[in-house]
């Protein structure tokens, strides 16, 4: 048996390393960050692996350094400790260092959050407010918004008593699903204002970098310009009540063609549904 579950744990790395670079979203057994799909994710990735490899030498150094003294020159071997208590040069390396070091990984960890949090010239603004235990998508300036929760499935299968048992063959994104997915254009600069109606919430995709708090009361910024079509799934990352764990994020990347599309799709629907409510309420 743990043959092969070590064998199994293998495959997967091996998958990893063939495919880990471009996969946007999590997947099972993932060792690292995921780059992403957005020119900001893209730099969090590459700076956090820039980050960690400094960080790795550091440690290698300082624990190479002190294994050496406590190994090579212990008591047993007949090392005979130093009287000195100051060395001044030795003092002004181990300053000077660090804090070249601290400069060299702030200056492009400070470019990234400046680039995060421009919201200039977007081509289109999203406003989303949070709710318990769901989200509103709302295309300011087109007419266009809808709810978007938990898929059916998922909602009906997590009740307690249901009698059913999610599996991976047959749920495999179980709690990650909405009904309402939000259709965003690719290669555009998309801007979000976020809001919340009644607790604060936190909307995060991790495959655009985002994680941006909707607080009631208050309007914060994001910003986001999507590379690639695709799928993107994401959570509501702020403790905000019995059921905020079931508040799953799906946004649906398309070519601009295919967006146009579908938002007139959307339009017209709502024009319908509008003068179907008028007429209603003329009888």
């Amino acid at each position: 048996m743990k043959s092969v579950h070590f064998r199994r744990i293998g495959i997967g790395l091996g998958l990893l390393l063939l495919v880990g670079v471009a996969m946007a979203n999590p997947v099972p057994m993932q060792l690292n960050m995921a780059p992403g799909v957005t020119e900001v994710s893209n730099e969090v990735y590459h700076l956090h692996n820039l980050i960690l490899w400094i960080c790795v030498v550091i440690g290698v150094l300082v624990f190479g350094a002190m294994g050496v003294a406590m190994f090579r020159f212990r008591k047993s071997k007949g090392a005979v400790a130093a009287t000195w208590t100051h060395n001044t040069t030795a003092e002004i390396i181990w300053t000077v260092i660090p804090v070249v070091i601290l400069i060299a990984m702030a200056v492009p960890a400070t470019s990234t959050l400046f680039k995060m949090y421009d919201t200039s010239e977007a081509e289109m603004t999203v406003k989303i407010t949070g709710y318990q235990w769901m989200w509103r998508y709302e295309y300011l300036g087109e007419n266009v918004a809808f709810s978007s929760r938990l898929d059916r499935d998922s909602d009906r299968i997590r009740q307690l008593g249901s009698g059913e048992t999610p599996t991976l063959e047959a749920n495999p994104n179980y709690l990650l699903d909405v009904d309402n997915p939000l259709v965003l254009p690719t290669n555009t600069k998309i801007r979000f204002v976020l809001t919340a109606d009644d607790v604060i919430h936190s909307w995060w995709v991790p495959a655009f970098s985002i994680k941006q708090d909707a607080i009631p009361g208050i309007v914060n910024e994001a910003w986001t310009r999507i590379d690639e079509p695709g799928l993107f799934r994401g959570q509501c990352a702020e403790l905000c009540g019995k059921d905020h764990g079931f508040m799953p994020i799906v946004v649906k990347a398309v070519p601009k063609a295919e967006f146009d599309t579908w938002l007139l799709a959307q339009k017209i629907d709502t024009d319908t549904a509008a003068r179907t409510a008028a007429l209603a309420a003329a009888r």
